[in-house]
């Protein structure tokens, strides 16, 4: 009733090739862009704004990038988290030592400069895949992590070294309160999901998901495993890397080498496979399962037991019920959340009618 395509007919390639098809998707995306750009901005608190939305958001980017990589091109990755970290401290030193550059223009440069790094070590996925392939990009975790402890350039020689991010500043403007943090991490994450979006519906992700199906018969059909292998690990990491650097100077404010550790990487790599491997809404769903769900579990917990029940008992049950409900829903639902979404579009197009 709600999805239905009677009288939506497509009278040419361009219209029939778009990115949102029907009447209603286009209308629900500009409720969203005006809730995300308008309403958001001056009906939540700051508390949210700075520690809910901002940190979803960042991590729902780079969950895009690891998706990029594992979902379309099926190349084992666990290193987003090191990648975040050269993003990172890349701005934070492009700023400091590149006189007047733009924030725009450095956060770009350190997602490129990512990328690069990206590419350096995506050369093993040449000769290596699956688990394999994990290890050596776990390599690429600890070795970044431990050049930007070693040397104390990344760090401007800072004795604690801990780098504290600069202001963002944005042609001239310098955005300072979480309501204007939050409307640069939305404009960035949303220009960078289009561009995700039409890569995946394009020639460039169908090469990925020929790689990702059978390597062997897509290089038989002329595509280059070499190029395809490399782009899509520089695609990924240039969104790691530009994620990173948003987390850095939009959240953390103040970061070490330590904060992007391994941990992070497997909570963005389970952000990937409970969002839906293979779909842009899936990192999305995925980073909000991970972070909202603790902090609902514990609104649930204060609300129901109170102070008749130690805190650190229900932190402890907060914990186990968040990770059952994991398992539970990888059981019944491997697909992941973008596909429970598929599935509740397909049946608000039939309903009320079962078939």
């Amino acid at each position: 009733m709600f999805y239905r395509e009677a009288g939506q007919y497509s009278t040419s390639y361009a219209q029939d090739r778009q990115l949102l098809t029907l009447r209603q998707d286009r209308l629900g995306m500009l409720v969203m862009l005006a809730v995300g750009l308008v309403g958001i901005p001056l009906f939540a608190s700051d508390y949210w704004l700075s520690a809910i939305l901002i940190p979803w958001l960042v991590l729902a980017l780079v969950a895009l990038g690891q998706n990029i990589l594992m979902g379309y091109a099926g190349q084992l990755s666990l290193g987003s988290a090191g990648f975040m970290a050269a993003g990172a401290f890349a701005c934070y030193n492009l700023i400091l030592r590149v006189p007047d550059i733009p924030f725009l223009a450095a956060v770009l440069l350190s997602g490129l400069i990512a990328a690069a790094v990206g590419i350096l070590f995506g050369l093993p996925s040449l000769r290596i895949r699956g688990l394999y392939l994990a290890v050596a990009t776990l390599a690429s975790q600890f070795f970044i992590v431990w050049a930007l402890d070693k040397f104390g350039w990344f760090k401007n020689y800072d004795t604690s070294g801990i780098i504290n991010a600069q202001a963002i500043v944005i042609f001239g403007h310098t955005m300072a309160s979480p309501a204007q943090k939050y409307l640069v991490v939305f404009a960035i994450v949303a220009v960078l999901t289009l561009l995700a979006a039409n890569m995946a519906r394009g020639s460039t992700g169908r090469g990925w998901r020929a790689v990702r199906d059978m390597d062997v018969a897509a290089e038989a059909m002329g595509l280059s495993l070499l190029r395809t292998k490399l782009q899509a690990f520089a695609i990924s990491s240039f969104y790691c890397g530009v994620g990173g650097a948003l987390f850095l100077f939009a959240y953390l404010q103040t970061a070490e080498p330590a904060a992007f550790s391994i941990d992070l990487s497997f909570r963005i790599l389970f952000m990937v496979i409970i969002g839906g491997l293979g779909t842009i809404l899936g990192p999305f769903l995925g980073s909000a399962f991970i972070l909202l769900l603790p902090i609902f579990l514990n609104i649930f917990f204060h609300a129901v037991f109170g102070r008749a029940v130690d805190a650190t008992i229900t932190s402890a049950l907060e914990q186990v019920i968040f990770g059952v409900l994991i398992i539970m829903f990888l059981i019944f639902e491997p697909l992941g959340l973008a596909r429970l979404w598929q599935v509740t579009k397909e049946r608000l197009r039939l309903w009320p009618f079962k078939y």
